[in-house]
């Protein structure tokens, strides 16, 4: 009888160890993503006012953590943008398009269309 017990605790740390061991890989398999925006404005009052607090807290909710948001920009080989340039980081490539695709964001862009032109692309990054 204690043998049985052996076995079946054998056999449920056994399970244990493997569920573990997969969520580890999963967790590695995705890779970070960026997304990219060259925003050209053509109102930056109402562009500030009315669309960022809403895009940034539309993405914010989905994930985004800004990486740069408007600062100077320095053309090193080709053209340099017309417009400012935001990045922003996701822990995905599927959440970068979730959150691109929430109605909180297509809410804010919709906005943001009055003020502003929009290229945006999302790329995946490195895995660390």
């Amino acid at each position: 009888m204690k043998t049985q017990y052996v076995a079946a605790l054998s056999l449920v740390a056994g399970v244990a160890l493997g569920a573990g061991a997969i969520q580890a890989l999963h967790a590695q398999a995705k890779p970070p993503a960026f997304t990219v925006s060259e925003i050209d404005v053509t109102d930056n009052d109402g562009f500030q006012k009315e669309f960022s607090p809403k895009a940034q807290k539309a993405l914010a909710d989905n994930g985004a953590k800004a990486v740069a948001r408007g600062g100077k920009t320095v053309a090193l080989y080709g053209a340099p943008p017309k417009g400012r340039i935001v990045i922003n980081h996701f822990d995905s490539l599927d959440q970068a398009v979730a959150a691109f695709n929430s109605q909180a964001y297509k809410d804010a862009k919709a906005i943001g269309d009055k003020y502003a032109s929009f290229r945006v692309f999302a790329v995946e990054g490195l895995a660390q």
